[in-house]
C-alpha cells in the first residue's frame, strides 16, 4: 500500500514538473514572438498607421487604415455567417442527434474540417464564389473564413451542451416548456460561457489567416466598404509588405504583425475572463 502511495506521489510530482516546463516553453515563445514583432515594428508604430490609407510605393509615409477597416469587415461578416451555422449545428448534435449514426458522421466530418489546411478552404471558396462571380470580393473572403470558424464552434457547442445535466432539461420539460424554450432558455444559458469561448477561439483562429484571402478577398490599395469587390486586409498586407523592397512597408508589416498578435492575445484573455466571470456568478 505504501508503495502504491509513493508511486502516485512520484507520478504527481513528475506531472507537475512537466506541466510547468510546458507552460514555461509556451510563455517563452509567446513573449519571444511579441518582442520580435515589436522590435522590428516599433519604427512603424505611428498614428498615421490607423488614420491614413496605404501609401504608394517609394514614399516615406505610413498608413494601414484601409487594411484595418477591411479586416474588421471580413471578421464581422465571418461572424455573421459562421456563428449561426456553427451554433445551430452544434445544438442539433447535442440536443437531437445524440449518438445516432447521422450525428456521429457529422462529428467525424467536422473533425476532418478542423484540421483541413486553410489554403484548401481558400481554393474551395474560390471555386464556389470567385469563379462564378468572375472577380474577387470581401464576401468570398468572409465565406472562406467562416468555413474555417464553423467546425470550432460546432465542436465547442456540441461538447458544452453535452455537459449540461439532463436534470435541468427534465425540470424545464416538467414545467411544460417546449423543447425550443428548453434549449434557448436553459441549455444555452447553462453553456453560454463555453459557447462564447468557442466563438472567440474561432475568431482568433481566423484573424491571421492569409492563404484563404489570397484566393478570395485579395487586396485593395484604397479604402472601401463594398463587400462585393476586393478589400484590403491585414494578413495579405503583411504578406505583401514583408516581401517588398521598401523599408517603410517592411516596418508597417512588422507593426501590423505585432498588432495582430496582440489582438489574438486579447481575445484569448477575454475568453478566459468571461468563463471565470460566469463561473463566479453561478
Amino acid at each position: 500500500m505504501n508503495w502504491v502511495l509513493a508511486r502516485r506521489r512520484v507520478v504527481n510530482a513528475v506531472s507537475k514538473i512537466l506541466m510547468g516546463v510546458a507552460t514555461a516553453v509556451g510563455v517563452f515563445f509567446l513573449l519571444w514572438i511579441m518582442w520580435t514583432t515589436l522590435r522590428f515594428g516599433i519604427a512603424g508604430m505611428h498614428w498615421d498607421l490607423f488614420i491614413k490609407d496605404t501609401p504608394p510605393p517609394g514614399t516615406d509615409s505610413f498608413g494601414l487604415r484601409n487594411a484595418f477597416a477591411g479586416s474588421l469587415i471580413l471578421l464581422g461578416l465571418s461572424l455573421l455567417i459562421g456563428v449561426p451555422v456553427g451554433l445551430m449545428a452544434g445544438t442539433w448534435l447535442a440536443e437531437y442527434g445524440f449518438h445516432s449514426r447521422t450525428a456521429n458522421t457529422v462529428r467525424f466530418i467536422n473533425d476532418i474540417m478542423l484540421s483541413a489546411p486553410s489554403i484548401e478552404i481558400g481554393l474551395f471558396a474560390y471555386a464556389i464564389m470567385v469563379d462564378p462571380m468572375k472577380h474577387f470580393s470581401a464576401l468570398a473572403g468572409s465565406v472562406a473564413l467562416a468555413i474555417l470558424m464553423i467546425p470550432i464552434i460546432v465542436r465547442t457547442t456540441d461538447e458544452m451542451l453535452s455537459l449540461v445535466g439532463n436534470d435541468m432539461r427534465e425540470a424545464a420539460i416538467a414545467l411544460g416548456a417546449p423543447n425550443s424554450v428548453v434549449i434557448t432558455r436553459v441549455t444555452w444559458r447553462a453553456a453560454r460561457a463555453g459557447i462564447l469561448t468557442g466563438i472567440l477561439i474561432g475568431l482568433a483562429r481566423i484573424t491571421g489567416e492569409t492563404a484563404p484571402l489570397l484566393f478570395t478577398a485579395l487586396n485593395n490599395q484604397y479604402f472601401t466598404t463594398n463587400v462585393l469587390h476586393p478589400i484590403a486586409n491585414i494578413p495579405v498586407v503583411i504578406f505583401q509588405f514583408a516581401l517588398s523592397p521598401y523599408t517603410n512597408w517592411q516596418q508597417m508589416a512588422w507593426a501590423a504583425a505585432f498588432i495582430t498578435v496582440l489582438f489574438v492575445l486579447v481575445l484569448s484573455i477575454l475568453a478566459r475572463w468571461l468563463v471565470d466571470r460566469v463561473q463566479v456568478q453561478k
